[in-house]
């Protein structure tokens, strides 16, 4: 095998390298903003409110009617 084959191929694992560690580091990062978009998601949703009739409505059902 010839030094420059073998240089050639050190560079080309080198660089498949190298891509591959910025493909997962993009990767990361995408998935950080989207865990910050849901959870601005989540926290603007609107709370569930109590309901506005009396406490005694809707206890009980007629059902001789």
């Amino acid at each position: 095998m010839e030094v420059s084959s073998l240089a050639s191929q050190v560079s080309t694992q080198a660089s498949a390298q190298i891509s591959a560690q910025m493909s997962l580091l993009l990767l990361r990062k995408t998935l950080d903003l989207q865990a910050a978009n849901i959870a601005g998601l989540v926290q603007s949703a609107a709370p569930v409110s109590a309901p506005s009739n009396p406490p005694h409505l809707g206890n009980s059902i007629d059902v001789m009617a």
